[in-house]
């Protein structure tokens, strides 16, 4: 045990890996900070900003302080995390890696790891609420936030769990035939164990909105035959327009996760020095971080609620008058002026039923849903 410390504190052993790897033939560990680096330093920064954006969005309107809120708000600040912990990763790579011990290594890359996990798993936790909300047809049930402190605490216990392995024993010091190209002091086989695991959250999130959509997709055929209920029916179409963005969703996770899996994919078969687009990883990353920037813009633009809090916090000076009244450019995103403004977002609709951002209004739910367990 004194002996695998001693190795967490020796600076040697960096240089070791990865001049095995042969990545200290690469021009990133001279000196100098490279324009892609830079580059991706920008996407960071901007991924930290807009996320923050939301998250103050969501804390300042109390009509977001709603358990079914929780979710999005975990996956804003895990997005958010992500972005910052790259960009701590960007700054303090190049030759400063060569100078680091394994423990720091270990730290650094754990970071983003577990925060990008984080935002990986949190999907799936909204895919579950979902998907417990449309079956028990009880959106609003007593233990709905008990079940989403367990699903955020749950998804950051795994997401942690997955990254503080490596410094628990499962890396490849002192064993270099067994180690990943792309990170020098992992292990190949927890690189595989952890593409499996994205993969199977990947399944599980596909699996649980097709479900949902053919519930709803059953209601809407079966709302439609009968006359008497084409208001319902409305509603239904609704419902089945506003699922639709899911697939958008994941379609943006796949494009941007599925080049890293399948970059470690090739990592884990190819041989030391074998694959020389391996040393290209730092791209491969970066389009999975870009998944951070994009997740709050779906979600801005899926839901009328998100939009309209966004644009009071960031264009509500121009949008009103010295005396609070509000001017006619501002119309269309705000209901009242100031003074009025919490109360009378309370007295809309309800929260918009948007289930990217996993929410359904009760007063929609009610009849269109009870017939859910006779599909």
């Amino acid at each position: 045990m004194v002996s695998t410390f001693s190795q967490y504190l020796n600076k040697t052993i960096i240089y070791i890996h990865y001049n095995y790897t042969g990545k200290t033939e690469q021009r990133r560990y001279e000196d100098g900070i490279r324009p892609d680096a830079i580059a991706f330093m920008l996407v960071c920064l901007f991924i930290v900003a807009e996320n923050a954006i939301v998250l103050v969005a969501l804390w300042k309107n109390k009509k977001f302080h709603v358990p079914m809120y929780y979710l999005l708000g975990n996956l804003t600040l895990s997005d958010l995390l992500a972005g910052l912990t790259y960009m701590v990763n960007i700054m303090t790579s190049g030759r400063i890696t060569l100078k680091m011990t394994p423990l720091l290594y270990f730290l650094r890359e754990g970071c983003v790891f577990i925060t990008l996990a984080a935002s990986v798993i949190s999907l799936l936790a909204i895919a579950i609420e979902r998907h417990v909300t449309m079956v028990r047809m009880k959106p609003y049930q007593g233990d709905k936030q008990g079940r989403m402190l367990a699903l955020i605490a749950g998804s950051w216990v795994l997401s942690v769990f997955l990254g503080i392995l490596p410094v628990l024993g499962w890396n490849c010091l002192g064993r270099l035939e067994q180690c990943s190209t792309v990170l020098p002091l992992y292990a190949k086989s927890y690189v595989l164990f952890c593409i499996t695991v994205f993969s199977a959250i990947l399944m599980a999130i596909i699996v649980l909105y097709v479900r949902i959509f053919r519930i709803v997709k059953s209601n809407t055929q079966r709302l439609a035959s009968v006359p008497q209920r084409k208001g319902f029916y409305r509603k239904s179409q609704k419902y089945m327009a506003l699922l639709k963005t899911v697939t958008i969703v994941l379609g943006v996770f796949i494009a941007c996760w599925l080049p890293l899996f399948s970059l470690f994919l090739l990592d884990f078969s190819c041989p030391v020095k074998g694959c020389t687009i391996l040393f290209k990883a730092d791209y491969f990353l970066g389009i999975a971080v870009f998944n951070s920037l994009l997740n709050p813009i779906i979600y801005t633009l899926t839901s009328k609620d998100m939009r309209k809090a966004i644009i009071r916090l960031l264009c509500l000076p121009c949008l009103l008058t010295e005396n609070g009244q509000v001017r006619k450019i501002g119309v269309h995103f705000l209901d009242c002026s100031t003074t009025k403004m919490d109360g009378t977002s309370h007295r809309l609709e309800g929260l918009e039923t948007t289930v990217s951002s996993g929410n359904f209004t009760h007063s929609a739910i009610k009849p269109i849903y009870p017939q859910i367990g006779r599909t």
